[in-house]
């Protein structure tokens, strides 16, 4: 079996999985997996379900969603169109299958423009919200994406395919074949795709000066780029030339620099003086020797890891300033990093280097202290199996791909036993947490944004907070954001099945009806028992009948708004929406009293069970230094004073350590031990543990 056919039998079967634990059909549910991917890899900012099947003049037209109001995306109207199918080999496509599909979404498109077909539209229909946006939002429009996402091999470029112009505004097509899928899950990026050729598509190449220092260091280039040509490469690829962190920096800013902007229409000639330039990175470039010195002629997979503003600000005044922009220049540090060393090297990039809107890349990347804790946590802590006997584990995955390598580097019979261990299921993502987290803290308008600008708010709040309360984030933390997680997942099936639930925007009214039932329970001076649904790792029909309630007045809410508002989906992600919502005074069944408990109570369990871990690691490190032995501790203590790695106390502790039995340390000193102990590992130390007592 060919590892394109595998990959096909992988996705189908992780498609009717997310459709059965999420309650959809197969084709929205495959939306949600690639609307996802597509807002994570920089070609959406955002990526909204809105289906609609139909003909035009006898035509078929057809769209699956779009990728947010135009006005808010640079005037990119990003319209998306699924293919998916379930069958056993690999479907082909083809140019003329290719024309086809996309005829179909840019019928859709042209006639959305027109009044006659939008008044045939049900008005609370996804297609209506659509195609309404589109009409009204026209003048702002300055270049559509169609974007065909399918799980089919496509045998075609997708510039094969004829793409008409509408109205004078340019259209781009995007094709992610099953291929291109492969690549970006597997991998972690949509990279490959991403060369630019400077001399070819540009004008000309841009000067270099190597600057690598050392033989061990990265491969280092300066050069310095003219503004106008940075504009136009960035129109070309748009937010996908920013590496994905910074993107999900700048959605939560604003997009032009003020002061950027004031130079390069006042002072462009100071523009490379002012600017601190930009960082970059690229898997791969290609050079050459000109008479007027070394020139980059073309790069690979080329990502601005600083200086996303001052390149979204040129890319702005190419409208504003085209003939200032001339003069503008841009220096560039530009380092060229192997794609396996990418994930630790490109986040400390971004961190150390100097820009005027400094990206604090703790807060963004997937090395972070917090994600890693949850990740360590994840492998560890044991749930409650469905049988109630065979435990389990959640699998947090903070790192893209890291589920499909663990499973994939092993045997079948070990498969078996890690889909047992961790089932497919209980499997959630960065932005998973961040949209349960949210919800949880009352945001359903900003997790109504979408993947990325949730997680990008989520991540802010986190970066506070991990420095002066880190160690909040315990085990009982994570047993409580899971417990959060079964319940979005059980409201995500409740909404699916119910009689009042009219179709469409289903995200948008349960992360509202679970907000709402947080906000109703703490204007009752109570909290959900979350360690109730941890402990039997499902939600209780006490729960699912109050979530009911609020979510049929979420989607009241949400398809009801005020006069003038048309699009749904869009009003959703408006604070205003959520203000509705949550003054309404709902009628809850009394079953809602009986999952509650008072915030004392909730808090109270948290310090029993810290106290009960802290007293767990005490026991934990009293049996490990008696384990080691007295040699050892002596070997340690000798070590220590050669080099004065240690303080006064520390190196009391130690010398008592060395002492057992004659000696015994108590609690506290085994504790100090052992922080002492990994300290001088980290300086190099290292020694054979006594197998017995001295």
């Amino acid at each position: 079996m060919s590892d394109l056919q595998e990959f096909h039998n992988e996705l189908i079967a992780d498609i009717q999985g997310d459709a059965d634990v999420l309650g959809l059909v197969t084709v929205e549910a495959f939306f949600e997996k690639v609307g996802e991917l597509l807002t994570e890899a920089g070609e959406l900012d955002s990526a909204n379900r809105a289906y609609f099947e139909g003909s035009v003049s006898g035509n078929p037209a057809r769209i699956d969603g779009y990728g947010g109001d135009p006005r808010d995306g640079d005037g990119v109207l990003s319209l998306i169109l699924c293919d998916f199918s379930i069958t056993d080999e690999v479907r082909l496509i083809r140019k003329d299958r290719l024309q086809v599909l996309l005829n179909t979404l840019h019928r859709f498109l042209k006639a959305s423009l027109k009044r006659d077909f939008r008044e045939r539209l049900e008005e609370t229909s996804s297609g209506f919200g659509v195609a309404d946006l589109i009409a009204t939002t026209w003048k702002d429009v300055e270049k559509i994406k169609l974007i065909i996402v399918s799980n089919a091999d496509s045998r075609t470029q997708a510039d094969a395919a004829k793409v008409t112009d509408v109205d004078g505004k340019p259209v781009t097509l995007s094709v992610w074949d099953l291929k291109r899928l492969k690549q970006y899950m597997e991998q972690g990026q949509a990279r490959a795709n991403l060369v630019i050729d400077f001399s070819k598509d540009f004008g000309s190449g841009i000067p270099l000066l190597a600057a690598s220092g050392t033989e061990a260091s990265l491969e280092s280039y300066l050069a310095v780029i003219p503004g106008k040509q940075l504009a136009e490469i960035y129109d070309k690829w748009g937010p996908r030339l920013l590496e994905a962190n910074v993107r999900s920096f700048l959605q939560a800013r604003n997009k032009v620099n003020r002061g950027i902007r004031d130079t390069i229409r006042d002072e462009p000639h100071m523009f490379f003086s002012y600017n601190n330039g930009l960082s970059a990175t690229a898997d791969g470039i290609e050079v050459e020797q000109t008479d007027q010195g070394l020139q980059l002629v073309r790069a690979d997979n080329l990502q601005i890891v600083n200086g996303g503003q001052t390149t979204a600000s040129l890319h702005a005044a190419r409208k504003t300033s085209a003939e200032q922009l001339e003069q503008v220049h841009v220096q560039m540090k530009l380092t060229i990093v192997p794609r396996e060393q990418s994930e630790l090297v490109v986040p400390r990039i971004s961190e150390y280097a100097n820009s005027q809107n400094k990206v604090n890349a703790a807060d963004f990347f997937a090395n972070h202290p917090f994600h890693i804790r949850i990740e360590e946590l994840s492998r560890k802590v044991l749930a409650r199996g469905e049988d109630g006997y065979r435990d389990t584990k959640w699998f947090y995955e903070r790192a893209r791909g890291q589920y499909a390598d663990e499973r994939g580097r092993r045997t079948v019979a070990e498969r078996k036993r890690f889909d047992a261990e961790f089932p497919r299921s209980q499997f959630l993502t960065k932005t998973d947490l961040a949209k349960f987290e949210n919800t949880w803290a009352g945001l359903p308008h900003i997790v109504s944004l979408g993947a990325q600008k949730n997680f990008a708010e989520f991540a802010k709040d986190i970066g506070k907070r991990w420095g002066s309360e880190g160690t909040a984030f315990d085990e009982l933390w994570f047993k409580r954001m899971i417990a959060k997680a079964i319940i979005f997942r059980a409201t995500e099936k409740l909404v699916s099945g119910a009689e009042w639930y009219e179709g469409g925007y289903r995200a948008n009214i349960v992360t509202y009806a679970i907000a709402k039932l947080v906000h109703d329970a703490e204007e009752r001076d109570a909290v959900v028992d979350l360690d109730a649904v941890w402990r039997y790792q499902d939600v209780s029909s006490d729960l699912k009948a109050p979530l009911l309630v609020a979510a049929a007045e979420a989607q009241d809410v949400i398809t009801h708004p005020p006069e003038g508002v048309r699009n749904f989906s869009e009003w959703a992600k408006k604070q205003p929406c959520w203000k509705w919502l949550s003054e309404r005074e709902l009628s809850y069944p009394e079953e809602f009293d009986r999952v509650l408990i008072s915030p004392d109570l909730a808090e109270e369990r948290a310090k029993e069970a810290r106290s009960d871990k802290a007293f767990e690691t005490s026991v934990e490190a009293e049996l490990e230094v008696h384990r080691l032995g007295a040699a050892f501790w002596a070997d340690a203590r000798n070590w220590a004073r050669e080099r004065g790695r240690l303080s006064p106390r520390e190196n009391g502790v130690l010398e008592t350590c060395a002492a057992i039995p004659n000696k015994l340390p108590t609690d506290k000193q085994c504790a100090i031990a052992m922080s002492a102990l990994k300290k001088l590992q980290d300086e190099g130390f290292s020694a054979r543990v006594d197998a017995g007592l001295a």
